[in-house]
């Protein structure tokens, strides 16, 4: 156990991008624990997209973070001491210590790590947040049927690579959209994608129309921006649209130029009578959790679903890392490793 106890700040409100200067790393004493809680040692720090709208103090579905709070995250942490009774010195547990080395917990936001994950940083990723929105999004909202044509943004992503393959397990054809050739590569070679168009492409919006000569029956959204304006006038009558993200638009500070697609989009939803929901997985979580973790399991184990770490070592090393992320340069499901497990 080292010393003191790092924390990653949030040091001021970006303005567009974020940038290294509203971060700051603080050091402060280790927290000791009272009779009712436990000492966390973080050992794996999630980075995901919505932590960027949590720095901004706009109204969104969570509180922001507070300039001069720790910023918030999905954290794997070990029992370092435990005054409480239903944790033991050394046990794993799915936390949200945010972006720090210690944090204490009365136990409440815990939960001890399956035994049958086999590498404690997979609940955060596969097995954790990005697959349960995958899961969820996709069979409940998506409601893919064999046959289908599927398209899923951000296919190489950590969510995105988990849609494809569970469209293909029941039978879709499925396109993904992701930037690069490398990564298109891996959807289509390692995923198993019938194909992968790079967003990045100057025809990006005729490649897609040819690769989905049937149209869309199922888009995932992550994305927005020019993807969801080529993926438009392609959706078939009775699609559904599942959103969970809209990265391309985290960083706006206006509204978009060119014109005004609103009227398009009510008109696309009305004469197509489209399904299109938004949805936060945590709303889903109690109920809906036990059962995908069970069929995610047996899928990895299976051999059916495959996915990929992007393992960035150091707390410190979480802001770069971050703004990276909406970069688009991580590849596959973004994870500091704080420490050792």
């Amino acid at each position: 156990m080292q010393n003191v106890n790092r924390k990653i700040i949030l040091n001021s409100r970006p303005v567009g991008a974020p940038t290294e200067n509203n971060f700051r790393l603080e050091k402060t004493a280790i927290p000791v624990p009272e009779k009712g809680q436990v000492l966390l040692r973080t050992l794996y720090l999630s980075l995901d997209p919505y932590m960027r709208g949590r720095m901004s103090d706009a109204p969104s579905y969570a509180p922001p973070v507070e300039v001069g709070a720790e910023m918030v995250g999905g954290t794997v942490s070990r029992v370092e001491k435990s005054l409480h009774p239903d944790y033991q010195n050394g046990d794993l547990v799915l936390s949200f210590n945010g972006w720090q080395d210690y944090a204490l917990s009365d136990g409440s936001d815990l939960g001890k790590i399956d035994p049958r994950i086999p590498k404690p940083s997979l609940a955060l990723g596969v097995l954790g947040m990005p697959g349960f929105t995958a899961y969820v999004g996709l069979l409940d909202i998506g409601q893919p049927k064999a046959g289908e044509t599927v398209v899923v943004a951000a296919a190489s992503g950590a969510v995105g690579s988990l849609v494809g393959q569970i469209a293909k397990i029941k039978g879709c054809t499925v396109i993904g959209v992701a930037g690069g050739e490398k990564k298109c590569r891996f959807a289509t070679e390692e995923l198993g994608f019938d194909a992968c168009i790079d967003h990045y492409a100057a025809d990006f919006d005729k490649q897609l129309a040819l690769a989905c000569p049937k149209g869309i029956d199922v888009y995932f959204e992550s994305v927005g921006g020019k993807v969801f304006d080529a993926v438009l006038p392609l959706l078939n009558t009775a699609a559904r649209i599942p959103v969970c993200g809209l990265i391309a638009h985290y960083n706006d500070t206006a509204l978009p130029e060119g014109p005004d697609r609103l009227g398009l989009l009510a008109r696309t939803l009305l004469t197509k009578r489209i399904k299109m929901q938004g949805f936060i997985i945590f709303d889903y979580y109690n109920h809906r959790y036990d059962e995908f973790f069970s069929q995610m399991s047996d899928w990895v184990k299976e051999g059916k679903i495959k996915f990929r770490e992007d393992l960035v070592d150091g707390l410190e090393n979480a802001p770069q890392a971050f703004i990276g992320l909406l970069q688009g340069k991580n590849f596959g499901k973004l994870v500091i490793r704080v420490a050792n497990d």
